[in-house]
């Protein structure tokens, strides 16, 4: 699996073009299945949110409303009561996933609950693009600072990267550079602070950092 883990999305020309690096083709050959899972976890998103993300309204132009070929819904909630042999096509089928921000513990919650933790590492060629929760649930920890879901019994993701990332760098009164060396500093590895015009991709391991904005290097990642 390739990941592209952003704060707001694809967002400038060299997110973009990291993104069709991923695929191998353009954005618009690919089918794209979008997980709207993590908005049920935080008190911020609703019924409203997750409309306009599935509808690709203007608002999620730099994600769902990319140009697809096609974009479909996979919500995770869903997935242990219809059975794998449904579900699991879907997945090998599509190109990419849009996975989506709100709380990432509820959404690393669903990612076991449903089995697709578990199949990812058997899909080399998926690419995951993730957007602030969609992003951090790849991280071994997302710090007590971003846990909104009441019933999270800690702040740790699936711990697919070795690193932590605090996205909305300036983008929130609360999420400013200070807030993040606070945030970094309970935190045992490396991190990143990341604005609206940065992304990460991982392939293979290798760790690259695309931006045409501002992002930092924190903790364990600064030696």
């Amino acid at each position: 699996m390739k990941l592209l883990l952003t704060s707001g999305g694809v967002t400038n020309p060299t997110i973009h073009a990291a993104l069709v690096e991923l695929l191998g083709r353009p954005v618009e050959e690919c089918r794209a299945l979008v997980v709207p899972t993590a908005q049920w976890g935080h008190p911020m998103c609703g019924p409203q949110s997750v409309r306009g993300l599935v509808a690709a309204d203007p608002g999620f132009r730099y994600f769902t409303g990319l140009g697809w070929a096609s974009l479909g819904v996979l919500e995770l909630t869903a997935l242990p009561t219809i059975g794998a042999d449904r579900w699991v096509p879907w997945v090998r089928e599509a190109d990419v996933l849009l996975v989506d921000g709100g709380d990432a513990t509820y959404l690393a919650h669903w990612m076991r609950e449903s089995g697709l933790a578990d199949l990812l590492p058997s899909l080399p060629d998926l690419v995951w693009v993730g957007v602030s929760a969609g992003s951090m649930v790849m991280t071994p920890r997302i710090g007590s600072y971003f846990v909104e879901w009441p019933a999270a019994p800690d702040d740790t993701a699936l711990g697919l990267v070795d690193f932590s990332i605090f996205p909305h760098l300036d983008a929130f009164p609360t999420n400013t550079l200070e807030d993040a060396e606070r945030w970094s500093a309970d935190l045992e590895g490396p991190a990143y602070a990341i604005d609206e015009q940065t992304a990460i991709s991982v392939v293979d391991g290798t760790v690259t950092v695309v931006s045409e904005g501002r992002w930092v290097e924190l903790g364990a990642a600064q030696a």
